[in-house]
């Protein structure tokens, strides 16, 4: 059997390393590459996708996985050979059912829609991308046909990042989360804003980057094994788990828009550059989910790069690299303004309290495209309706409504968005049991220390990789099933005093109806 195991991780590296060429071509192609290589680019990423989906599909992939599975059966659940057969035997299951034209055919297509909309957003012109969009809505739904049988056609594009949600796991969690926010939302703008003028200021690009730069290190963000570069929308992408790249983008007339971008994407490259080495080359190379992985930007952007005890460390640091800008300015005034609460119209700018709207209405406009109720035509006029009722304010362009997401644009529709709101969920439920277990954190991150709360999370989440699914790492991390309490008790805690709210928390009589 150790031999077969042998075959089966050389037949995965190989996998891997097509996987990862990929990647490269993909990142040039979103920092680097002149608008020229779009078409060839497009070609090449679907020509390795290709290879790669055949290699993993070949019926002696199969075979190995049947010679291997009654063998593994008889190990312990979590071990290093269960875990990767099993992972390995899910990936395949779901490969097969996929012809390797369509997988080339798709990614050519994402390619070609992404480099349509670097341009087609700035100039405000939704019609040039609709009939990619509308191209990319029918292969997402021929995407789903090939796995019969689902409740709904979203729940084998949920499945691809979120293994074990549905569609209607997905609405329940967000039907409790809004009975929460709703009145939280409305509480905390009935008060009057703070004042955010501080951070509308002018700020050389290179400054900037240079501080968020800085605080990576402090993170433990390992240079050596990454990198940072600049792009249109901010990702992470690895090229191995010695070579994890994160991006950025820099708003001259805002000075911390690419500093949150920067932790953001950091919290997503340390968990890749926590994985365990010896699952380099395999399915275990990876994160648990998308939701698990969100955890991770989220909870360093926000619990800890939007906490108090954070700025009252680094604060003094961003005055002396900014004089002019803000030292005259009050720790409290920045603090409030970082944590100003608002209705507004970009998802990726939004505050902690309003952004789980936004994710929700992506999430409801997909499966209203998915499930036929909704036209790609009439996507815009959908979107401003919808945004209007749930948030409060008109959408006054394409380009700052319907085009503002890179996602429908780069890759199938469904799938995607519910990630953001369960990274939230499950950010605030893994701080809360690191600082259960280590309570001196919070201290700890006011003297500008992250090393305890890292190394927990590199520990209890980060080694792991996909060895487990998110169901069974959050269990094992925490110690209970994915819940929304501690995310709420999280901003309860922390908008409460900072707004002035009197009285209990709003909607938490109807969440204990609900739990």
């Amino acid at each position: 059997m150790h031999e077969t195991l042998k075959e089966l991780k050389g037949r995965l590296l190989e996998i891997y390393d097509l996987s990862m060429a990929a990647a490269v071509l993909r990142w040039d192609q979103a920092t680097y590459m002149p608008p020229g290589g779009a078409g060839a680019r497009g070609r090449q990423m679907a020509t390795l996708s290709r290879i790669a989906h055949e290699r993993l599909t070949e019926p002696g992939m199969g075979r190995l996985l049947d010679r291997l599975e009654p063998w593994t059966a008889g190990l312990p659940h979590d071990s290093d050979e269960a875990c990767l057969v099993r992972v390995t035997r899910r990936a395949y299951d779901r490969a097969i059912k996929v012809p390797s034209a369509f997988v080339s055919e798709l990614d050519e297509h994402a390619s070609l829609s992404y480099q349509t909309w670097t341009t087609a957003r700035p100039r405000n012109d939704f019609a040039s991308v609709r009939p990619l969009l509308e191209k990319t809505l029918e292969m997402s739904r021929r995407l789903a046909d090939f796995f019969p049988g689902y409740e709904s056609i979203a729940d084998p594009l949920i499945d691809y990042s979120d293994y074990g949600m549905k569609a209607s796991s997905v609405r329940a969690v967000f039907a409790e989360l809004r009975a929460r926010l709703v009145p939280l939302v409305r509480a905390i703008t009935e008060r009057p804003a703070p004042d955010d003028r501080c951070l509308r200021q002018s700020a050389p690009e290179a400054d900037q980057l240079a501080f968020g730069l800085e605080v990576l290190r402090k993170f433990g963000f390992h240079f050596e094994r990454g990198r940072q570069d600049l792009t249109h929308h901010p990702f992470m992408t690895k090229f191995s788990l010695g070579d994890v790249r994160i991006t950025t983008r820099v708003r001259k007339q805002d000075l911390t828009d690419a500093l949150f971008s920067t932790l953001h994407e950091a919290g997503h490259a340390m968990y890749e550059q926590g994985i365990r080495r010896d699952h380099e080359g395999t399915p275990l190379a990876d994160g648990a989910s998308a939701g698990v992985h969100e955890s991770q930007s989220r909870l360093w952007e926000n619990l800890v790069g939007r906490s108090r005890g954070f700025w009252e460390f680094f604060y003094p640091k961003l005055q002396a690299a900014f004089p002019a800008q803000l030292r005259p300015v009050p720790l409290d005034t920045f603090y409030r303004a970082i944590n100003r609460v608002e209705r507004s119209l970009i998802r990726t700018d939004a505050d902690e309290v309003t952004y789980n709207l936004h994710v929700m209405m992506r999430f409801d406009l997909e499966l209203d495209l998915l499930e036929g109720r909704l036209a790609v035509r009439d996507l815009p006029e959908a979107w401003r309706a919808r945004f209007e009722s749930d948030l409060g304010i008109p959408v006054p362009d394409d380009r700052d409504g319907v085009l503002q997401d890179v996602h429908w644009f780069s890759g199938p529709i469904g799938g995607a968005f519910q990630g953001y709101t369960l990274g939230n969920i499950l950010s605030a439920q893994f701080f809360a049991a690191a600082i259960a277990a280590h309570p001196g954190i919070g201290a700890e991150i006011a003297r500008g220390e992250f090393d305890t709360l890292h190394g927990w999370l590199r520990e209890h989440v980060y080694q792991h990789g996909a060895r487990f699914t998110a169901a069974e790492l959050v269990e094992r991390a925490t110690g209970s099933p994915m819940t929304i309490e501690p995310y709420i008790a999280y901003l309860w805690g922390k908008y409460q005093p900072l707004y002035g709210l009197a009285g209990e928390q709003p909607g938490a009589l109807a969440g204990r109806r609900a739990g």
